[in-house]
């Protein structure tokens, strides 16, 4: 490639740096006014042709303005953290398999307006798989929003108070896909269902696809939403073009320290949690026995005063008893 000017150019070509710059920026090409000094050295060293030349500015071109746009995009997504598919251990999963999830990661996720409910307990990767979905999307063209169950019946919530809920809806319902992260988490407002149903409502109606993370069963989502009928109508728009996947395993978070091998069942967690408390096995017999006789002051079974009130809570609540006799400072004096 040669850039020797020629005689029979008109001189309307013959263009000044400063008279291509403004070139490049009237029709935005930034990157190409960045490097085109660049490659025209390199091509007229290497003997180029024009067709060459021109075809590696605009393949730079397109390729930064790609990159670009993938940043804004992922940016205004709005993502807790940026995980990717390739990150996700599917060796933790007995059921969930890559190839569930690989027809999620192509374009008819998203023209064909699929969505997708992702189940389990906390740590289990839900809303890593969310993401990576997320950006997937991303990368294949289209624009992603990441919103907490929370954050978004809240955004609602208020502005339906204050009499723009359709222009708030907006937010919700114009990018290509919608994740919503941490249904059942937190505790919601009453009207919880009701702006929850008019992002859903909407994105069914236009075919955008929706993805949501929960860790509770579809059943306790009237619960959640304070409205049975409407979570009903809620998961039946989501699940008509939808799937629910379980993700079971040990969490990701704590799975070097070995709980779910120490920690014991559902029952015995759920007494060390205190919450939705059960019924407990009662004490054991020597145990009644001995909190009888020391209450009745009778001089064959003789504790400190703390180890009575912890004791007492052992018959109460069901903790187990053997971790209080084990204490120094409190333990049984004598028993006969």
């Amino acid at each position: 490639m040669t850039t020797k000017q020629d005689d029979n150019t008109p001189k309307s070509l013959e263009l000044s740096e400063g008279q291509l710059e403004v070139h490049f920026r009237r029709l935005n090409l930034a990157h190409t006014r960045r490097i085109y000094k660049e490659v025209a050295v390199r091509a007229e060293r290497e003997s180029w042709s024009y067709r060459d030349f021109l075809a590696l500015l605009l393949a730079e071109e397109v390729a930064r303005r790609k990159q670009t746009r993938l940043q804004r995009c992922t940016r205004s997504a709005h993502f807790p953290f940026f995980k990717t598919i390739d990150e996700f251990d599917f060796t933790l999963q007995s059921t969930l398999r890559e190839s569930v999830i690989g027809s999620y990661l192509g374009l008819d996720f998203v023209t064909e307006g699929r969505s997708l409910i992702l189940h389990g307990k906390t740590g289990r990767g839900k809303t890593h798989l969310a993401v990576a979905i997320g950006y997937r999307a991303i990368q294949n063209g289209f624009e992603t929003l990441f919103t907490t169950a929370a954050e978004l019946i809240e955004d609602l919530s208020n502005a339906s108070k204050r009499g723009n809920l359709q222009e708030s809806l907006a937010t919700y319902t114009h990018p290509h896909v919608l994740v919503i992260d941490e249904v059942g988490y937190l505790t919601y407002g009453p009207d919880a269902a009701n702006v929850l149903f008019h992002v859903v409502n909407d994105r069914h109606l236009r075919k955008r696809p929706m993805i949501f993370t929960t860790n509770k069963p579809l059943n306790e989502w009237g619960k959640v939403l304070h409205d049975e009928d409407m979570a009903a109508a809620i998961l039946d728009r989501v699940l008509e073009r939808g799937r629910f996947i379980h993700l079971d395993g040990p969490s990701g978070r704590t799975r070097h320290l070995n709980l779910e091998e120490v920690l014991p069942g559902g029952r015995d967690r759920a007494r060390i949690s205190g919450i939705d408390l059960p019924e407990f096995p009662e004490p054991t017999q020597e145990v009644e026995i001995c909190m009888r006789s020391a209450d009745e002051n009778e001089p064959g079974c003789s504790f400190s005063s703390e180890f009575r009130k912890r004791a007492r809570k052992t018959l109460l609540y069901g903790r187990p008893f053997l971790d209080w006799v084990q204490l120094p400072s409190i333990a049984l004096r004598s028993c006969g």
